[in-house]
């Protein structure tokens, strides 16, 4: 357990909330949307594998404005 105590949870605490917080926003929109660019499905896999960079890629390529 000495590797737990040696991780700076002031930097990382932030990140993972943040990551967390786009997850869910991103995940939220997807299911609201009707129409985006390329299936969905591959989104979901997108948004939950790709750590930070998957919900900002939905958000920015992944979703059609009409």
């Amino acid at each position: 357990m000495d590797f737990l105590a040696s991780i700076p949870w002031g930097l990382v605490a932030p990140l993972l909330i943040i990551q967390l917080i786009l997850l869910i926003v991103a995940l939220v929109d997807l299911t609201r949307t009707e129409r985006t660019n390329g299936p969905k499905i591959l989104w979901v896999f997108i948004i939950l594998f790709v750590n930070i960079i998957g919900p900002i890629l939905y958000f920015v390529i992944g979703r059609r404005n009409n």
